[in-house]
């Protein structure tokens, strides 16, 4: 049965979901990105297959048949980075809504949807339980779970929450789908920061570095790190984005779009994580990041990497969910 389940690709990005879902034996029948530039990196990355454009316009009687609907729906609203205006958001909150008109004119049977932990508690909890009854009134069994990348083989601190959707009539007695447990694993850091690139090099040749020295000099961060004592261990992570320095042995934190200022250390020097190696740490192999490296810009490649599913994580839930549906 496996072999012969198919998914839709909404939302889709730089095809993160899809390479997670394809691990598992499903097919791909089409997909939806309105960004101009992360569709080119997934025709880069897939090739010129079918594409539906604007999810808004999509009309659902049009598409091909699928099981399965996949979809990371914006999440900038529901962010505690975002402006949290959730559902009243008329572009990006509703989106929901336009998923949930594909699933019931359509009827699959599965849906895996993913977004930012904020949308469990955004409005004191409100917001997700209309996104809950939604999807529990087109007829599905909802699961749902906070995961974190960190726990499935990538060292990427990156909460998500994860929506399961089985139609009812499917649901088995006796038998209920179950999330991934955390892979034992340890990371080898070294494979995810392996860009060797110069240009990547962060010391005092670049006009941004003083920058980075009164950074340390702020009334948060004065007198409280030694970098020449820092630089001494490889693979210390550092993340610039709040006033105060934040210190990560071995793992980075949340990859987001527009996100900056992540360093790490390596070879007595610090290094700026790059958007080749942010690919990486999405689940991406060598190969498919390098390949999305030569066509795009850095900054453009960590704002896809940014915006995401992590790969390893849609992978272990899809087969789980194999399990349950055999």
């Amino acid at each position: 049965m496996n072999n012969e389940l198919k998914f839709i690709d909404l939302c889709a990005g730089v095809g993160a979901g899809r390479l997670g879902l394809e691990a598992n034996g499903l097919e791909c029948v089409g997909y939806s990105e309105i960004d101009r530039d992360a569709e080119a990196t997934y025709k880069t990355l897939y090739g010129n297959e079918l594409a539906f454009g604007d999810l808004t316009k999509i009309k659902p009687q049009m598409l091909p048949n699928f099981d399965l609907l996949i979809s990371g729906f914006p999440c900038q609203t529901f962010s505690i980075v975002g402006k949290r205006d959730g559902l009243q958001d008329e572009d990006k909150g509703q989106i929901i809504y336009h998923i949930s008109r594909i699933l019931e004119e359509r009827e699959n049977n599965f849906f895996i949807l993913e977004n930012v932990k904020g949308l469990v508690n955004h409005d004191k909890g409100r917001t997700f339980d209309i996104v809950l009854n939604l999807l529990e009134s087109l007829g599905y069994e909802v699961h749902y779970k906070v995961l974190n990348s960190l726990d499935y083989g990538v060292p990427q601190m990156r909460e998500r929450i994860y929506l399961v959707g089985v139609k009812k009539e499917l649901v088995q007695d006796g038998k209920s789908f179950s999330f991934p447990s955390k892979i034992d694993r340890i990371h080898d850091i070294s494979y995810f920061l392996s860009d060797t690139r110069d240009e990547f090099v962060f010391d005092k040749s670049k006009a941004t570095y003083a920058t980075f020295e009164s950074y340390l000099q702020n009334k948060y961060n004065q007198g409280k790190y030694d970098i020449d004592e820092i630089l001494k261990e490889d693979y210390v992570v550092l993340d610039t984005r709040q006033s105060d320095l934040r210190i990560y042995p071995q793992k980075v934190p949340t990859l987001r779009r527009g996100r900056h200022g992540i360093l790490y250390t390596k070879g007595g020097k610090l290094r700026k994580l790059s958007g080749y190696e942010a690919f990486l740490l999405q689940g991406f192999t060598k190969e498919m990041a390098e390949k999305a490296s030569r066509e795009q810009s850095n900054g453009k490649l960590l704002a896809q990497a940014g915006n995401a599913m992590t790969i390893n994580v849609i992978e272990a839930i899809s087969k789980e969910l194999l399990k349950y549906v055999s």
